[in-house]
């Protein structure tokens, strides 16, 4: 997956067909059709040299 920053916004470029499943059902999460949206909020730390991981809780 690509993931690109300009200034305070987030692009999520999925590279295969999983991925584009997964950003899928993540935006479907995230985003209400009837009007209230859910947020990301980051968990614990990401440092790269530490872990691969980075976690999110939908909020």
């Amino acid at each position: 997956m690509k993931i690109e920053l300009d200034k305070n916004v987030v692009e999520i470029t999925p590279e295969n067909e999983q991925e584009a499943e997964q950003l899928d059902t993540l935006w479907k999460v995230v985003v209400d059709c009837a009007g209230t949206n859910k947020k990301l909020a980051p968990i614990g730390e990401y440092i790269p040299v530490k872990s691969t991981l980075a976690r999110f809780v939908i909020e």
